[in-house]
């Protein structure tokens, strides 16, 4: 799946497996979620970025580019059955100020194209779980770390 960009200033290019794509992944990553991992388990780079690296070789990564800055990361790929969101991470000055819930509602309307339903999972301590309740996620499972979500496909508006 390819994610169009979003008048007038957002683009999704494609990352590439490249250092330098991995590292700015990466480091969006950490900006964006170590306040949730590091009061449960410490913050602990060389675990971290192993577990990143496996994540950018298998799944599909767009840098979020607002007016040319790169601001963040999501992926979206069709699978067997689903449309499956996730890496979605925002720098911290870009947070709060409604790009996140443009960009899930976009990433949604390219989903719903599929006419198959999204899946996701996050944290369960992540605040992010009430975004993906307003844009019509339900939890269909939960472990002890994460909230497994999905949202059945929507008719183009």
């Amino acid at each position: 799946m390819q994610i169009p960009p979003l008048a007038p200033d957002l683009r999704f290019p494609r990352l590439q497996q490249t250092a330098e794509h991995f590292t700015f992944s990466f480091d969006v990553k950490r900006a964006a979620m170590e306040r949730y991992v590091r009061p449960r388990w410490g913050w602990h780079d060389q675990y971290q970025r192993a577990v990143h690296a496996r994540n950018f070789e298998d799944k599909p990564f767009f840098a979020i580019e607002r007016e040319g800055r790169l601001v963040g990361t999501v992926s979206l790929w069709k699978k067997e059955g689903f449309v499956r969101f996730g890496e979605f991470y925002l720098l911290p000055a870009e947070q709060g100020n409604g790009l996140g819930s443009r960009v899930l509602e976009h990433c949604l309307q390219a989903a719903d194209r599929t006419m198959l339903p999204t899946r996701l999972e996050y944290l369960k301590w992540n605040p992010v779980g009430s975004l993906y309740r307003r844009h019509g996620f339900t939890v269909t499972s939960e472990t002890d770390v994460h909230c497994h979500m999905e949202r059945a496909a929507q008719s183009p508006r």
